[in-house]
C-alpha cells in the first residue's frame, strides 16, 4: 500500500493505465513498449489484464516483460479476478507475486475470505470485485440481502474488514454505478478503490470523482485503457486525463 501512496503523491496522479493489449504479437509487443514509456510520467500504477495475455503463445512470457518494463516505482496491479481457495490460490498468488512480480491483484470473492486471504502478503493490494462495471441481465451483485442492502454492500463490509484484520484490501467499484460507488465509499471511508469503466464503457468521470474520493482527495484508481491504448499519443491523453482529474479533485472534495 505504501508504494501505491508514495506513487499517487509523487505523480500527482490517480489514473491506472488499463494494458488490455490487442492485434498479432509482434505489433502488441511494440506497442506495450510505447505505451508504457509514453504514459510512465502520468501513471499511478499499472493495469495488464491477464486474459489478453494468456490468450498468446508466449502471453506469459509477453507479460513478465511488460511487467519489467514498468518502472520500479510504479504499481502493478495484475487483473486475474481469480476467485478459487486453498491450494490453488496459493498457487495464483505465487504466480502473480513471484512469477509475473505483480504489486496487486484482483481477486473474485465468491467463495469468500478463503479466496482473498491468500494473496495478502506484506506490502500488496487485493482489490476485491464488489460492483463492477458490466451490465449483466442477471445481476447477483444487485440481489437483496435478507438483513437488507445487495450482495454487492455485503461484499463492501467484508472487505472493510478484512482490511482492519489483515491490511492491504481494496475494492473495485465500476464508474458506471456512481450512486453504488458513493455507497461504497460510505461503508469503506478509507480503502482504495479500483475504478474501471470511465471512457468506453460509459462512466462519468466527473460524478465518480464526486461520488469515490475519500475526504483527502484520494482513494481512488481510476482505470483507463482502450482510450489510451488506441490513441496515436498515448502519452497526451494519458497527460489530458490525469489534468482532468486534478482539476476535479478540489471540486470533488
Amino acid at each position: 500500500m505504501e508504494k501505491l501512496i508514495q506513487r499517487t503523491q509523487h505523480a500527482n496522479s490517480l489514473l491506472c493505465v488499463g494494458l488490455d493489449p490487442v492485434g498479432d504479437d509482434a505489433q502488441v509487443a511494440r506497442r506495450l513498449a510505447e505505451v508504457i514509456d509514453q504514459t510512465s510520467l502520468y501513471a499511478a500504477a499499472f493495469k495488464p489484464n491477464l486474459a489478453f495475455f494468456l490468450s498468446r503463445e508466449n502471453g506469459v512470457q509477453l507479460l513478465k516483460e511488460t511487467v519489467q518494463r514498468i518502472p520500479k516505482d510504479i504499481p502493478v496491479i495484475l487483473d486475474g479476478k481469480f476467485g478459487d481457495i486453498a491450494n490453488t490460490a496459493d498457487h495464483y498468488a505465487r504466480f502473480a507475486y513471484d512469477i509475473i512480480g505483480a504489486d496487486g491483484v484482483t481477486v473474485n470473492p465468491y467463495m469468500g475470505d478463503d479466496a482473498v486471504r491468500p494473496f495478502v502478503r506484506e506490502g500488496k493490494l487485493v482489490f476485491v470485485l464488489t460492483k463492477t462495471s458490466n451490465k449483466s441481465q442477471y445481476s447477483m451483485q444487485d440481489m437483496a440481502l435478507t438483513r437488507g442492502g445487495s450482495l454487492a454492500d455485503g461484499v463492501a463490509k467484508v472487505a472493510c474488514r478484512l482490511n482492519a484484520e489483515i491490511g492491504g484490501i481494496g475494492l473495485v467499484v465500476g464508474a458506471t454505478h456512481p450512486a453504488a460507488l458513493a455507497q461504497m465509499r460510505a461503508i469503506c471511508p478509507q480503502q482504495w478503490f479500483l475504478v474501471p469503466g470511465v471512457g468506453a464503457q460509459g462512466g462519468d468521470l466527473a460524478a465518480t470523482l464526486r461520488a469515490g474520493l475519500r475526504t483527502d482527495g484520494a482513494g481512488l484508481l481510476i482505470n483507463t485503457s482502450r482510450a489510451i491504448w488506441q490513441a496515436a499519443d498515448a502519452g497526451a491523453v494519458a497527460r489530458e486525463l490525469v489534468e482532468q482529474m486534478n482539476q476535479l479533485r478540489p471540486v470533488a472534495v
